[in-house]
Formats: C-alpha cells, sequence, structure tokens
C-alpha cells in the first residue's frame, strides 16, 4: 500500500533530521499504571468486551507531570486512584483537618488504613506541599502551566484478510458486501489540551479498518470525530462539560458511561467511585454523551443537570419486516455499538435514529456522609422491536425510558457503608448494597449483595455484576484483604450468583459460584511474584441434540498462575508467568497453558525504552482461552486472548526524539502449528500466521 510506505518515509526522515537528545532516564508513563492493567485483565475475562484505558491512563499521567498537592486535594481528587478506598481518603482529610497540612508525604504512614502498599502506589502522583493558594486562571498561567498534546497513531494488519482480497465484477456486484469498501490500517489522531485537571479541551479522529477514507462515503476523512471542552472547581461551578462527555453516578445502576471496574483480584476495593461529568476522550462512537452538562455547589448540596441529543447506529427494519405497524413509525431490530463502517450494509446503519438523554442529580454531602438522587429520562427516533426469545423478552423493547436511582455512602468507623436502588419505567427494580470494613492495615473485608430484576432496563448502566447486562441476577459477594507481614498479601473472593429467569444459552433458571485465592510475595521493590487460584462454576444448556428434554449442564473453569516480576536493576525488567486453565461440562474436560516471558530495557543515558515479549500457549478450545494483557503504545490497550496452539511475540520500542517529541512503533505477531486458516468471514486469513504494525508519535508543547 502506498499509504504505509509514505508514513514509514516520513518518520524515517524526521528521526534523521532531529537532534538526539540524550535524557538522563525515560520516562515510562505505563509503567506507574500497571495495578490499572492487572486490574483489568480479569475484567476482560469475565466481559469479553473490548476495553478502552485511554481516559484512565490519561487521568493519572496528567498527575505524573502535575503533582497532586495531599493538602489541598479534594474527595473528588484522591477517588480518581483507584488503589485508594473512601476510608483511607476520609481519613486522610480527617487528619489534616485536626492535625493542619501533612509536613511531608511519609506522613501517611501515621494515619490509620494506610499500608505501605498503598503509600508506594500513591506516591508517583502527590507531593505535600504548605503552600495551598488556589489557581487564579489566568491567561498568562494558563499558557505558561497548560500542556497541548497531538497523537498520531496507524495500525494494520499485515497478512490479507478475505474482507480486501481482490474479486470480480460480477460476484462483487451479486454481493457488495463480500468486500470492504475501505483500507486496512485504523488512524487515530487527537490533540487535547489540558491545566492541571481544572481545564481540558481537544477534539478526537478515528478510521477503523475497512472504512474509506477521504473518498466514497467518507469524503470529510475519518468517520468518526469528538470534540469536548471541560472545566472544573471555577467559582461555584463544580464541573463543566460541553461537546461530548462521560456521566457517573451512584454505582452505575441507573448512570453510568464510559469504563469501570468490575469484579477482580482486587476484593476490597469494589466500591465505585462515581465522578459526576468526565471529558470524553475515546473513541467509541455510540456510548458516550453529546451536548452540555454542569454541576454547581451551594454549601453542602451539588446539583448537575444534563442534557445530550446524538446519532446512533442502529439497524432498521424494513416494511416486509414488520406486521401491524399502524403508527407507520421507524422500527429499528437493535442497536449498535461496534462503530464499524466498512461495507453497504454497515454503511446503511450508520447513525439511523436520534437519541436523546436528559435529566439531573442532586447529592447532598457531608464529610462522612452523602446520599443523592438521579433522574434521567432516554428517548428514542424510533421504537425498538427486537426479534423476541424466551429469554430476552424482558429487554428494553420500546422508544423511552425513565429511570430514577437513589445512591448514598456513608462512613462510620472504619466500615464504609455504600449503595444504590434504581428503578426503571417498566417497574423493574435494581439494588446494590455493600460495605467495606477496614479493621486494620494489615485486615480489611468487603461485603456487597445485588439484586436485578429480569425487567429492569436501563441503557446506560455499568454495575457490580456477573453478567454482561444489568438485569436477571442476584449474587453477594464476600472479599477478603490480610496482610501479616510487610512482605506478604493474601487477597480471596466468593461470589455466589443466580438468575431466576433464562438467558442467551440457558433455558432456564441458573445459579453459579466463582472464587480466587492469590497470595503476593515481595521482599522488596525489586521483586513481586504472585499465585493465584480461580475457580468459577456456571450453568450452560446441555449440547447433545438427542435430549427429548432441555436441562442446563454444570460448566466449570479453573485457572492456576504464577508470576514473577523482577526489576533486576533500574534499566532492566524481567517478567514471566505461567498459568493453567482446565473446562469440564458434563463428562468433558478440556485442557490449556500459556505462558510467557517479558523483557524491559530502559538505558539511564539513552532516550529508548525496548519490551520484548515471546508466549506459548496450548489449549485444547476456545472454552479454554486465556486473557493476557499486553504493553502497547501510550494510552492503547492490548488484551488479546490466546487460544488453540502456537506462539505470540511483539516488540515495542519507545524512542524520545526530543524533549517534545516521543516515538513508539510495536510489531506483534501470532504464529498457529494447529491451523492454516485464522479467522472467519471477511477477517479469514489464509495461512497459519497473523502480523500487526502500530506506529504512533506524540508531540507536546
Amino acid at each position: 500500500m502506498v499509504f504505509p510506505k509514505r508514513l514509514l518515509l516520513f518518520i524515517f526522515i524526521l528521526v534523521l533530521n532531529c537532534r538526539f537528545t540524550l535524557m538522563a532516564q525515560v520516562p515510562v508513563e505505563t509503567e506507574k499504571t500497571e495495578g490499572v492493567q492487572e486490574r483489568v485483565e480479569d475484567v476482560v475475562e469475565a466481559s469479553e468486551d473490548d476495553v478502552d484505558l485511554t481516559e484512565i491512563l490519561e487521568e493519572l499521567n496528567i498527575y505524573l507531570k502535575h503533582k497532586l498537592n495531599l493538602n489541598r486535594a479534594t474527595n473528588y481528587d484522591l477517588q480518581k486512584f483507584f488503589f485508594l478506598n473512601e476510608i483511607q481518603i476520609q481519613n486522610l482529610q480527617e487528619h489534616i483537618r485536626v492535625n493542619g497540612p501533612l509536613l511531608a508525604v511519609y506522613e501517611l504512614q501515621t494515619i490509620e488504613c494506610f499500608g505501605s502498599e498503598s503509600i508506594q502506589k500513591l506516591l508517583p502522583y502527590v507531593y505535600v506541599s504548605g503552600d495551598i493558594t488556589t489557581r487564579t486562571l489566568r491567561f498568562s498561567e494558563l499558557l505558561r502551566d497548560g500542556q497541548n498534546q497531538i497523537f498520531v497513531r496507524y495500525q494494520q494488519n499485515l497478512e490479507e484478510q478475505k474482507g480486501y482480497s481482490p474479486i470480480d465484477d460480477s460476484s462483487y456486484a451479486a454481493n457488495p458486501n463480500s468486500r470492504y469498501l475501505g483500507s486496512p490500517f485504523r488512524l487515530y489522531t487527537r490533540y487535547r489540551y489540558t491545566y492541571y485537571n481544572n481545564i481540558s479541551f481537544g477534539i478526537t479522529a478515528e478510521k477503523d479498518p475497512g472504512e474509506e477514507f477521504f473518498k466514497g462515503t467518507q469524503k470529510q476523512g475519518y468517520d468518526f470525530y469528538s470534540a469536548h471542552f471541560y472545566m472544573r472547581n471555577v467559582g461555584k461551578i463544580h464541573s463543566l462539560a460541553i461537546g461530548d462527555y462521560h456521566l457517573q453516578f451512584g454505582q452505575g445502576l441507573n448512570l453510568w458511561s464510559g469504563f469501570g471496574f468490575g469484579k477482580s483480584f482486587d476484593a476490597i476495593n469494589i466500591k465505585k467511585n462515581a465522578l459526576g461529568i468526565r471529558p470524553y476522550t475515546s473513541v467509541d462512537e455510540n456510548l458516550f454523551m453529546r451536548g452540555a452538562a454542569g454541576t454547581f455547589a451551594f454549601k453542602n448540596f451539588e446539583f448537575t443537570g444534563f442534557f445530550s441529543k446524538k446519532k446512533r447506529d442502529a439497524g432498521i427494519l424494513s416494511p416486509a419486516d414488520t406486521l401491524d405497524n399502524e403508527e407507520d413509525q421507524l422500527l429499528v431490530s437493535s442497536l449498535l455499538e461496534t462503530g464499524f463502517h466498512r461495507t453497504p450494509s454497515e454503511i446503511d446503519k450508520k447513525r439511523t435514529i436520534d437519541e436523546i438523554i436528559y435529566g439531573g442529580n442532586i447529592t447532598y454531602r457531608q464529610r462522612r456522609f452523602n446520599i443523592g438522587i438521579t433522574a434521567h429520562k432516554t428517548q428514542l427516533s424510533a421504537k425498538l422491536d427486537r426479534q423476541l426469545y424466551l429469554y430476552n423478552q424482558f429487554d428494553f423493547n420500546e422508544k423511552e425510558n425513565f429511570n430514577i436511582g437513589i445512591d448514598y455512602n456513608y462512613i462510620f468507623r472504619n466500615i464504609n457503608f455504600f449503595g444504590e436502588v434504581a428503578r426503571s419505567q417498566n417497574s423493574g427494580m435494581a439494588m446494590v448494597n455493600g460495605a467495606i470494613i477496614s479493621l486494620d492495615p494489615k485486615l480489611s473485608l468487603s461485603i456487597l449483595h445485588r439484586k436485578y430484576d429480569k425487567n429492569y432496563q436501563a441503557l446506560y448502566s455499568n454495575a457490580f455484576s456477573e453478567g454482561s447486562s444489568i438485569a436477571n441476577e442476584e449474587g453477594i459477594f464476600l472479599g477478603l484483604m490480610f496482610k501479616p507481614k510487610r512482605e506478604f498479601t493474601f487477597w480471596a473472593y466468593a461470589d455466589n450468583f443466580s438468575s431466576n429467569w433464562l438467558k442467551y444459552r440457558v433455558d432456564a433458571p441458573s445459579r453459579g459460584f466463582d472464587y480466587l485465592i492469590q497470595a503476593n510475595y515481595s521482599p522488596s521493590r525489586q521483586l513481586e511474584i504472585y499465585a493465584r487460584y480461580r475457580n468459577k462454576t456456571k450453568q450452560l444448556n446441555n449440547s447433545d441434540d438427542s435430549n427429548m428434554i432441555d436441562f442446563l449442564d454444570d460448566t466449570e473453569k479453573e485457572n492456576l498462575r504464577f508470576d514473577v516480576r523482577f526489576n533486576a536493576s533500574p534499566e532492566f525488567l524481567i517478567k514471566s508467568r505461567i498459568e493453567h486453565v482446565t473446562y469440564s461440562v458434563g463428562e468433558d474436560e478440556y485442557k490449556g497453558y500459556a505462558l510467557y516471558q517479558d523483557f524491559r530495557y530502559a538505558p539511564q543515558k539513552l532516550p529508548i525504552v525496548l519490551t520484548l515479549r515471546y508466549a506459548l500457549f496450548d489449549t485444547d478450545n476456545y472454552d479454554t482461552r486465556l486473557y493476557v494483557y499486553e504493553n502497547d503504545v501510550l494510552y492503547a490497550s492490548s488484551f488479546p486472548s490466546y487460544y488453540y496452539k502456537g506462539s505470540r511475540a511483539y516488540i515495542l520500542l519507545r524512542y524520545r526524539v526530543m524533549r517534545n517529541l516521543d516515538f513508539w512503533i510495536r510489531f506483534a505477531q501470532t504464529y498457529y502449528t494447529d491451523r492454516f486458516i485464522i479467522g472467519s468471514g471477511m477477517d479469514e486469513i489464509q495461512g497459519n500466521k497473523k502480523s500487526e504494525i502500530k506506529a504512533q508519535i506524540r508531540f507536546k508543547f
């Protein structure tokens, strides 16, 4: 292709013409956020959804450059650090209120419930100063202390996929959806300005593989554009967003857009920290808000109002697909979330209906207690008319919905009580209640109960759950963290869940049980070892078609993982993992394993960071797949699943061309030894290997 060659030539010329600047040590932004990635591995495995960590990682990296003064940090600021719980945050603020400003960061050791592990995780992002003057937001200050960043990212699979292969005119005319219209590369471009965490504005654009670019149906260039303006803590304005934004309230039952942590090895931090209005900087083309939102503070009250109107992808039903459509109104079969517009049929579904969301939140806050009410209405310009089966007959299938919910948070001594109850327009109810109990810096417990009616409906919900939807589930979760000595930490949880109605591939009420035990050993900052055992049982339809009566089989999945991370020197990191999985259904048993070796080299006197991985895997089938986090270019995320038999390797190079210019290049390849066709449909590759190249440039000014 012409475009990749031009891109590589541009990069080569840029590197040759830049003056190399040797740095004392290249900072590795994502290195400080590995705790995020470890938790997300578990979330990805449970949901099997693509995860975009851009917003979480970027939020933390803002604090790497502009560290947070703990003496002026608000509850909102501290909630962004996912590894702190509400009890620690309140104890920190109470300590400052009673004893005055902190004199040093390590004074945190004297605060109840702050262990060495939490302090070490917090250190890269914070500092302590007696200067607690507020920022003036003068234009000169905005220019001096603000940061502008421009990203350009290019990505492409190197092997030819069926959707891009040649086809004769007659065959294409007979089936125009048999090939992608556009080129196989993905292109991502973004500009963003940030002033600490007070002001942010920018624009993001993305073209997916297979979509046209500056031609055909995409004469405007990129398929997706997003822009935002966001400010917070300016006078009475707590936060204000214009353009694209996220909303997060309560525990995610009623209204929560964007990513939210779910069940993971971190068995204590099960509470969601709702941040209200947040700027949207990701590339999900459907699940966000577009319009305006504002939160205003008055004494102990916060008032939030929001309005969003945008186009959404949906499958339009033709008149022949409908029966009694007396009102002659537009009907859609489904709301789509992929964001792909690569073929004529996908383009026909592109932004076909309007979605309007409006509502508000009122929250009353005291130091150790807050309660809030959130209400919003969702209106679609077309009525949903899904193809109904027994299992999905209670899903949202209307033109509008109204949701209302009450959430609370209360800290009594070292116990944090929290929860939310919500109701949808059809009278479906959902509730979640939990508590985090910090008995000692060495011992913490958690408990969470949730009950979601089978007919509860919320298009933007993201609460604690076993399934992918917040409906038809009841369960109780128990978690424990025990740290008997500085170098040892034990994590454990048990989750008992059930569904009183049918689900996809489950034609009867069902139950399940999930438990995990993990032991961490870290004798020094250079070495960390952990071992994990996880067992999950669920029920699925029996696959034997000869049975006259359907019944459920118990499935059991066991994972055993051993992980070692060793900083051999300030320049050299070694990481190893081996994981074994066993999947049983009925009398059948399937097995698999994966192991990998990572090396990272960050020389102190050279402006480079080099990361390498080589992995081997051998699984009996797709059910024994293993999800693994991979290092990627800054703000990108990669969580591939390893299955069947083969190997995978990647190399990632970060090169600091000059003080304000960084360049990343990544090459990854999966090689299969038991098959010679990879993928299916138009993504099918004739061969036994799949390779991907990714390059990114960041310019800061």
